[in-house]
C-alpha cells in the first residue's frame, strides 16, 4: 500500500469541512450596522413609515434543515422585555431569500405553509421600527434560524413563545443588525 503525504492526507480529511458553508444572512435593503431606510419604520405610535419588511437573502443553509424562521428584535426598547418586530417560522429550507414587503399582514408573499404570528404591536405580519423620539438609534437584529423540525405553533402564538421554540430547534442561525433613531420632537 501506498503511503500518502501528511498534507495530502489532512486536505482529504479536512475536505468535507471546508465545502460545508456557514449559514449567511444577508440584505440589499441595508447593510449590516447600517441605518434602516424610513420605508421600513412603523406607521403609527407617532411613527410615518411605510412598514414595508426589508429583503432579505441566505446562503449556507445546513443539512438536515427541516425549516427556516426569521425573527426581528429590539433589545433597546423601553419595556424591559425587548421588542419582536417580526417573527415568521416553518418557511420552506429550500428558500433562498424573501422579497421586500413579504412581512405583509397578508402573507401573500410568503410561501404556503409559512406562520407570521403575533408581533409587540399585537397583530401578526411585520411591524416596523418605532423608537421613542429623541432615544438613542435603537439596535433591530434579525436572526435566521435553521430548524431540525418545524415549530407546532399558530399565528397567534407570542414573540418569546416562538423564540423558545427557535432557540431549541435551532441547528445554525445567521443575524444582521441595522440601527434606527428618531429625533426629538
Amino acid at each position: 500500500m501506498k503511503k500518502l503525504p501528511v498534507l495530502t492526507l489532512l486536505a482529504a480529511l479536512l475536505a468535507p469541512l471546508a465545502a460545508q458553508a456557514e449559514l449567511k444572512l444577508t440584505s440589499n435593503t441595508f447593510a449590516n450596522g447600517a441605518t434602516l431606510a424610513q420605508s421600513m419604520e412603523f406607521n403609527g405610535f407617532g411613527c410615518t413609515g411605510d412598514n414595508i419588511s426589508p429583503q432579505l437573502s441566505w446562503t449556507g443553509v445546513p443539512a438536515g434543515t427541516k425549516a427556516l424562521a426569521l425573527n426581528m428584535y429590539d433589545p433597546d426598547a423601553p419595556t424591559g422585555s425587548g421588542w419582536w418586530h417580526w417573527v415568521v417560522f416553518n418557511l420552506p429550507p429550500t428558500l433562498e431569500s424573501l422579497p421586500s414587503g413579504a412581512g405583509e399582514a397578508s402573507g401573500t408573499l410568503l410561501p404556503a405553509g409559512s406562520v407570521q404570528s403575533v408581533t409587540d404591536y399585537g397583530k401578526p405580519g411585520y411591524g416596523g421600527m418605532c423608537p421613542p423620539a429623541g432615544d438613542k438609534p435603537h439596535r433591530y437584529i434579525i436572526t435566521l434560524f435553521a430548524l431540525k423540525d418545524v415549530v407546532p405553533l399558530d399565528a397567534k402564538a407570542s414573540g418569546a413563545l416562538v423564540g423558545y421554540y427557535l432557540n431549541s430547534l435551532a441547528l445554525e442561525k445567521a443575524q444582521i443588525t441595522g440601527l434606527f433613531g428618531r429625533p426629538a420632537q
